[in-house]
Formats: C-alpha cells, sequence, structure tokens
C-alpha cells in the first residue's frame, strides 16, 4: 500500500519507520529543509513514561493564577481575539477534575509505556545512538507541600506497574550527586527509574537517514496547500509540487494538524502551547546532571545530554506565535543555575522555542478518521519524544490491519463526539 505522511518530526518519521518495516511505500511530506526541524527540534529530552500525566488535574485553575503571578515563573498567557484558543481552554479547563485526571492518565501511561518498550527494540535493531541515557528521572520537590501532593500520581503508577522510589535529599542526592552542592533547596523527590533521556533531533535525524535507507522516501522543502476529499475518501494532497496521492494518508503535522483538518470538517482539538528550551554547554561534568531532573517549582526539566545541558519548560498559551521572549529564558536559566550552578555556562547558552499541540484532555489523537483512507498522529503535546515510537508503531499496525498490543481506542478522535 502506498501511504503518504504529511510532517516530519518525530512522529512522521516513527510512523513512516513502521509503516516500511510493515511493507508499505511510503512518503513523507515536510514543507522544511530536513526532519525534526520545528517542535522536535529542542526539545527537554526526556522519555519519560512515568511523567505522562494531563495537564488538566484538579486544582489546576487555582494553580495556574498562582504560577501566572510567579516571577519567573512556569505559566504565561496572552490572550488573543482566537476563538480556537477559548474553545481549548473551556474544554481543558472541563477536564479538570479529579475524575477525568484519571481516567485521561490511564489512557496515557500505556501508550508512553508501550513507546518506551518500543524505542528500546529500535535502538537495539538499527545501532541508532542519540546521546541516550537509561538513568531514569527524578522529580524534585522544594517543599514539604509538593512531596506530600504525589498520592495520586503513585496510585497510577501502581496501578499500571511503573517503578517509583520516593526519595528523602540523601536518595535525591545519591542518583544526582551534584544536588549535594544545594541541599537545602529541596526537601525529597519521586524518582520514576524506568524513565530515559536523549536527543530528540538526532534522533529523528538519524532514524529518517535509516528509513530513507530502507526505501521511504522524503519530500523536504514542499509545502502543504490543502486535502483533496472526493467521494467520501482522500484523493490526495494538494502541494507547492502538485498533487500528491496515495492509497492512505497521515496527518502527523502536531500544531498545525487542525488548520489542515478544518478544511475538510475534522474537528480536532488540539491548540498549540510554546515551550522554550536552552542548550548550555556543560563545564564542570560533576555539577552537571546525570539524567534528567524535573523542577517542580518552576515546571523546568533540566536534562543531560552528552556535552549539554538542555532545559525545557514553560507553558505560553500564544497561538501560532515563535517569537523569544527574554523572560521566558530567565525562567529556565534560575531553574538552571539554582540546582546546577557549577554545571554550565549559561552565558553561551543557546535560546529556542517550539509549539507543543495540546489536546484539552491530555492524550494524543492516534487513528482512524471519518474518511477511511485518513489517520491522525497528533496532540501529543510535551510527550511527542516519549510516545513516538509506541505511537507510530499502534498507527501502522492499524493502518495494515492488525490488531495494536496495546488498546487504542480511547486515543481515536472519536472520544470527542
Amino acid at each position: 500500500m502506498k501511504v503518504l505522511i504529511l510532517g516530519s518530526g518525530v512522529i512522521g518519521v516513527t510512523t513512516a519507520h513502521y509503516l516500511a518495516e510493515a511493507g508499505h511505500e511510503v512518503t513523507v511530506v515536510e514543507r522544511r529543509t530536513g526532519p525534526a526541524l520545528e517542535t522536535s527540534f529542542a526539545n527537554a529530552g526526556e522519555v519519560s513514561p512515568g511523567y505522562s500525566s494531563p495537564w488538566a488535574g484538579p486544582g489546576v485553575p487555582v494553580k495556574a493564577i498562582k504560577w501566572l503571578l510567579m516571577r519567573p515563573g512556569p505559566l504565561v498567557g496572552r490572550p488573543a481575539l482566537d476563538p480556537y484558543m477559548w474553545s481549548w481552554l473551556i474544554k481543558m479547563l472541563g477536564n479538570c477534575t479529579a475524575g477525568r485526571y484519571a481516567v485521561n492518565k490511564a489512557r496515557m501511561v500505556p501508550i508512553a509505556e508501550y513507546a518506551r518498550d518500543r524505542l528500546q527494540e529500535l535502538r537495539a535493531a538499527t545501532g541508532i545512538a542519540y546521546d541516550e541515557r537509561s538513568q531514569g528521572t527524578l522529580q524534585l520537590f522544594r517543599t514539604e507541600k509538593q512531596l506530600k501532593g504525589t498520592g495520586g500520581d503513585i496510585e497510577v503508577l501502581k496501578q499500571f506497574g511503573v517503578p517509583y522510589e520516593v526519595l528523602d535529599p540523601a536518595g535525591c542526592i545519591a542518583v544526582e550527586p551534584a544536588l549535594a552542592k544545594v541541599k537545602g533547596k529541596f526537601v525529597g523527590g519521586l524518582r520514576l527509574p524506568g524513565d530515559e533521556t536523549g536527543d530528540c533531533q538526532m534522533f529523528t535525524e538519524r532514524l529518517a537517514s535509516h528509513a530513507a535507507g530502507r526505501g521511504v522516501t522524503f519530500r523536504f522543502g514542499t509545502d502543504i496547500d490543502r486535502i483533496v476529499v472526493e467521494g467520501g475518501k482522500m484523493a490526495g494532497v494538494a502541494t507547492s509540487a502538485g498533487l500528491l496521492t496515495a492509497d492512505a494518508y497521515v496527518v502527523a503535522l502536531g500544531s498545525y494538524s487542525p488548520i489542515l483538518l478544518r478544511k475538510i470538517g475534522i474537528s480536532a482539538p488540539v491548540y498549540p502551547v510554546k515551550g522554550y528550551s536552552i542548550t548550555v554547554p556543560i563545564t564542570d561534568a560533576g555539577g552537571a546532571p546525570e539524567s534528567t531532573v524535573m523542577d517542580e517549582t518552576y515546571k523546568v526539566a533540566i536534562t543531560r545530554l552528552g556535552d549539554r545541558i538542555r532545559a525545557g519548560g514553560t507553558a505560553e498559551i500564544s497561538g501560532y506565535d515563535l517569537r523569544l521572549h527574554d523572560a521566558r529564558r530567565a525562567t529556565l536559566e534560575h531553574s538552571v543555575g539554582d540546582l546546577f550552578p557549577r554545571g554550565g555556562d549559561l552565558s553561551r547558552a543557546s535560546f529556542w522555542c517550539g509549539l507543543r499541540p495540546m489536546t484539552p484532555d491530555g492524550p494524543p489523537i492516534i487513528g482512524a478518521t471519518k474518511f477511511s483512507n485518513l489517520y491522525l498522529n497528533t496532540g501529543h503535546g510535551t510527550l511527542g519524544w516519549t510516545m513516538s515510537c509506541g505511537s507510530g508503531r499502534v498507527l501502522a499496525d492499524i493502518i495494515s490491519g492488525r490488531k495494536p498490543d496495546i488498546d487504542t481506542r480511547d486515543l481515536s478522535i472519536e472520544r470527542y463526539g
């Protein structure tokens, strides 16, 4: 079967890999000059199935007010006259209950755990290296209130058999020795030893090269205009290179997916939430993190990637605005400098932002649509890197007519009615 994939971020490329493995003839269309040049370019580097949680949860509306007032803070709102922004926010608020949080998290953890296992298999099979480490994630708490508030998450981890450790300050230092230099700044942590880290862009570039060697065609520098529908099914995609046709089509355009889908009557509640990162050269290996440390107060993930520290975080609701704001950089630099003051040279840090494709409930949208030959793989929010291999594999199974290894029915767009 000929399959056309729209988008070559980590989701599009992993989907292409698994479809090619299943014997399909795959073409990937991308407007940029190469893979992973947008949201997959400089994310926080976490492969964190244990940290897979919806942003919408009980108490979040009240917390959001506090976060908006914090300086530096993890949340920024730039209200606009955008009906899609307000519709998404209202739907998200509707998911800020204990019941909805439990349902949504229970939908996210299985695909994330499955994805981590598929990534390990892929790495072993291909030999792809991407500054990966398998040393877990440490969620670091600066206050007793944060530490005591982990009960709900721990119950879900227990439910799905996800390993975890609740650590006192000494335990945190044992796994992240550099924290000994700032031991008065935290009260404990929640460690998820099954989590991994790695450079998402490096992985995606190398997997794209591997896929190309196996026959996948990449059409870079090709703008996508619209989907052509005839007789109740996809007939092609109008692009700057002309009409491209296939037997099946996959939309993996991240935050830009709903813009294309609206034109054919599909309402996918995905909205961009801008995230920022800095990449800092390591100057003292002993003063840098060993893996990923999640600074719970500022919602910043600080990750070691080879000879670099990547710090990613903040949430800015401002539509498709890709301007870099220095205040967001200050939040990231504060978190890194406060916890790892000797780890890297902040004066030489590079600064980046990308648009996370967020659903209002948290889980991604994976699966079929009302058109028999159109499929979606989008809406992964902050967890695209974490869920990529699992998402690509299950969608390849669905398109190939095979039953996926995990139940994906609650990940389809049908859950929105």
